[in-house]
């Protein structure tokens, strides 16, 4: 993901049958752009501040969002669901501009978010098919049902309502619990006298309690006397065990002739089950969960990767993600079938859901449990493949549901049967965030979550939004300007070998080498070239850098042989040192620097007291070399500190190299009086040498 900084995550459990809780934000700093604040049920927030696209075929659940224009701002949310609930806060996107650390002054946001709770004390248990007698006043009334395993429908009802305050039965019913902005709890006034006050919910959340509420609407003063009755629909499931699969697997070559699973019977049911005596509804197949690694887990049934769907009934996989640390990946769904195998008015839907399965194939296509919006999919012989992906799935059992539907030709759907390949992964990031981004886990508070660095431009979720994306050529481009840009210190390396500095030259050598093979490791894009390990490369890059600054001015000193190669080698020591501790400090590089410009003066102005003149002498010095490298200097320095930007990058750092270059070139002292050019070279050859005492100023032949 590409947040424009870095996500804050909370993450509280409001227990059972809380009626709201508040979240107060600590005061932060001002500032003249909003915050926001995203709140969601069961898993992290899925947030897109920037506008950016998502992948093809990703769903995304929305959140709370609250913008603070203050520095202060509460949320209230009436009857949370049980559970987790996580707050992500960001700030507004930062400046393109590079800036460079210490030089700018830093500003800390705090986020301390503070929950406050008002629970339920009184809340009645409702129990099927047994009547609950209550009486309403002013304060509304609580209750809660039980809704088990293998629920097809739940009914609520309202009988023998009495008001002596207005006719009918003037209640207000809200079932279920917040957990969407648009949350889908259901909502029944109970106003007219001639209607049944009645609630019908298909697929309720198995296996948890479910809240209602009841308010009165008949005034202040006024009481409705009623009953309430819960009646569960049971569902019966034929479970498809292993002897079931090897027989499927036996029929699967004439699977193109619709030969169908044998119809179940009493003996096919789950013994661990209890789904009533009523008809079959759906097939259970079985799912194994294998967790591979760090939120990544892989679904499979124990066939393989196929289950046989037919027409009569739907089939039903359940995938495990109640764990509590599977909510901070991405599930993906893909499901396929063989396009020859199967007649063009004919079709395979799907629907994944999550706390029941969705099993009204039959009566409704909108994929709608009783308060969950599930996700669709449709397989036919003109689509053969259809994919899902969702970002941080809810903590909860998901179910993906299957049916073979002939909606222009229902008689051809009687002996219908279809293989469907199925592929389901829990993942870190969808794709590995493609070839542009990084897949990064992440901690907060104790929960571990992943998310897509995106480069080159690339942006969104899972960095495939190419907006701003840069070109292949844009890439090559930007990498032969950072890399070739470095060829221009082939002229201090040439200066110093002609000038007998040979120490300076290998120091130029090693800034030009591991500052070009950097650069090539690090683009973001398809241009890279790696021949170290990338921090490897970057540490001696930073530290080549700062050492051919320290020797150019030390060299400029002109300080006596012996000094200046221990200045040298105390130098480098220092640098590798500081950068060891932290490479981007400015201070950890000019701090050496300084001293050595130090050093430099002193030198400098004592000659100048000693010989009665100024130092250097000779004007064409100053004139031809010293102003030169001394304005190229200074505008390098201008560039990195104050002229780089994220988007200008790849020219500016590249006329930072070629000015460094530039710089030391002018700036090396110029050779010994009494030495010829490329002295050093002649030394190499078997011959007569002239050999200088430094004291004396004597010459000899050895």
């Amino acid at each position: 993901m590409s947040p424009p900084t870095q996500e804050p995550w909370a993450r509280w459990d409001p227990s059972q049958h809380k009626a709201g809780f508040w979240f107060p934000p600590a005061p932060e700093p001002s500032d003249p752009l909003p915050r926001a604040r995203y709140f969601r049920y069961g898993a992290p927030p899925v947030i897109n501040p920037l506008g950016t696209s998502f992948a093809n075929n990703t769903s995304v659940q929305p959140s709370f969002l609250l913008k603070m224009l203050q520095d202060n701002a509460s949320f209230n949310v009436s009857y949370p669901a049980p559970g987790d609930w996580f707050v992500a806060a960001h700030l507004p996107p930062s400046s393109h501009k590079i800036e460079v650390k210490d030089f700018i002054p830093t500003c800390a946001y705090i986020f301390q978010p503070d929950m406050l709770v008002v629970r339920v004390v009184e809340m009645s248990i409702l129990k099927p098919d047994v009547p609950l007698p209550l009486v309403l006043l002013s304060q509304p009334s609580y209750l809660k049902v039980f809704v088990p395993k293998h629920t097809q429908e739940l009914r609520l009802e309202l009988q023998g309502c009495v008001s002596n305050g207005s006719l009918g039965c003037p209640v207000h019913l809200t079932v279920g619990s917040a957990t969407l902005p648009g949350n889908f709890q259901k909502v029944l006034t109970c106003s007219d006298p001639t209607t049944a006050c009645r609630l019908l919910l298909p697929s309720p959340p198995w296996e948890r309690w479910m809240q209602v509420t009841a308010k009165s609407l008949a005034g202040p003063r006024a009481s409705v006397t009623f009953s309430a009755v819960v009646a569960l629909t049971a569902c019966r499931p034929w479970t498809v065990n292993l002897q079931h699969l090897l027989n499927s697997s036996d029929q699967s070559s004439n699977t193109s002739t619709g030969t169908p699973l044998p119809s179940p019977n009493t003996h096919d049911l789950d013994q661990s089950g209890k789904a009533g005596s009523g008809p079959f509804c759906f097939r259970s197949f079985p799912i194994l969960r294998e967790d591979m690694d760090v939120v990544s887990v892989r679904f499979r049934p124990l066939d393989g990767v196929s289950v046989l769907v037919q027409s009569d009934m739907p089939s039903v996989m359940q995938l495990y993600l109640n764990t509590g640390m599977d909510s901070g990946g991405s599930l993906s769904i893909s499901v396929s079938i063989n396009q020859t195998v199967i007649a063009n008015s004919t079709s395979v839907v799907a629907c994944v859901t999550a706390g029941s399965p969705f099993l009204s194939f039959n009566t409704s296509l909108n994929c709608t449990t009783a308060f969950f919006q599930g996700y669709p999919l449709s397989l036919s012989a003109s689509s053969p493949t259809a994919n899902l992906s969702i970002p941080y799935p809810e903590t909860d059992n998901w179910y993906l549901s299957l049916q073979v539907l002939c909606p222009e030709r229902p008689e051809e759907c009687v002996q219908a049967s279809v293989l469907v390949e199925t592929t389901m992964y829990l993942v870190p990031c969808l794709n590995d965030c493609g070839p542009y981004g990084q897949c990064l886990l992440l901690r907060r508070h104790g929960y571990l979550y992943a998310g897509c660095s995106c480069r080159a431009g690339w942006r969104g979720w899972s960095c495939t939004d190419n907006s701003t994306a840069q070109t292949l050529a844009q890439q090559k481009v930007a990498t032969l300007l950072l890399t070739l840009s470095n060829l221009l210190f082939l002229a201090p390396i040439a200066i110093s070998v002609h000038r007998c500095l040979l120490v300076e030259a290998s120091v130029y050598a090693y800034t030009m080498f591991f500052s070009t093979f950097y650069h090539a490791c690090d683009q973001p894009g398809g241009a890279v070239l790696c021949i170290l390990n990338y921090d490897t490369l970057q540490y001696c890059d930073f530290l080549g850098s700062g050492v051919s600054i320290w020797v150019t001015v030390l060299s400029m000193a002109r300080l006596k042989a012996s000094l200046k190669y221990v200045l040298f080698i105390l130098g480098t020591l220092i640098f590798a040192m500081s950068l060891q501790l932290d490479r981007r400090a400015a201070w950890n590089t000019m701090g050496p620097c300084l001293f050595a410009i130090v050093v430099m003066v002193t030198m400098w102005v004592y000659r100048c007291g000693r010989r009665r003149h100024c130092y250097p002498p000779s004007w064409q010095r100053w004139v031809f070399y010293l102003l030169p490298g001394l304005s190229m200097a200074a505008l390098a320095l201008t560039i990195y500190v104050s002229m780089m930007t994220s988007e200008n990058y790849y020219y500016t750092h590249s006329i930072w190299h070629m000015l460094l270059a530039g710089s030391a070139a002018f700036l090396l002292p110029p050779r010994d009086q009494h030495a010829e050019p490329w002295a050093c070279a002649q030394k190499l050859s078997c011959r007569y040498e002239i050999c200088k005492n430094h004291r004396d100023e004597l010459y000899t032949v050895t």
